[in-house]
């Protein structure tokens, strides 16, 4: 069986992770998602809520399993029994970025491969970062998160959730 791990924080989880997870199904037997644990950074939802939501996003499919996890993702991979780890790139930055932690994952353990997919042009502007900002300023979330996601982030706000941009107004 090919299994593949696809780690993350997933703070929430995108179209754009999405469309590289069902794309990675064509090539492997099972995805793990991994949401990494990284007590250094504070998420914007809870590990139990990121989970759901993936879960969710997924629930149509078995070959998907999720997994919370802490420490280092190869280590985590080993634990699964991941021979692979899938990752979407977006961007030049992206893959220099991704490179150097390959070559430090080959460092620990040179029996994991990494798999990279590159985004369609699509989702390729949207990451987690983006769209926690979005959020933070109440704009337009459909089209960069699935729309049960969107239901649950519009009951977390007070006031009907994310709302559009206010307009530029004439002086």
């Amino acid at each position: 069986m090919k299994r593949a791990l696809f780690p993350g924080s997933f703070d929430p989880i995108t179209n754009g992770h999405i469309e590289i997870v069902r794309r990675g199904l064509l090539l492997f037997d099972e995805i793990i998602i991994g949401i990494g644990l990284n007590t250094a950074k504070q998420a914007m939802f809870s590990p139990d809520q990121r989970q759901r939501w993936i879960e969710e996003a997924f629930k149509d499919e078995p070959r998907i399993k999720v997994h919370l996890y802490t420490g280092l993702t190869v280590h985590f991979a080993r634990e699964v029994e991941a021979r692979f780890i899938l990752r979407g790139l977006r961007s030049a930055p992206d893959y220099e970025y991704e490179r150097n932690i390959d070559l430090l994952n080959k460092y620990l353990d040179a029996e994991i491969e990494t798999f990279y997919l590159l985004s369609s042009p699509e989702t390729s502007f949207v990451s987690s970062t983006l769209v926690r900002e979005v959020i933070r300023f109440h704009g337009h979330l459909e089209g960069l998160l699935p729309p049960h996601i969107i239901r649950d982030i519009y009951g977390l706000y007070p006031g009907g959730g994310p709302v559009s941009a206010p307009s530029a107004k004439s002086s």
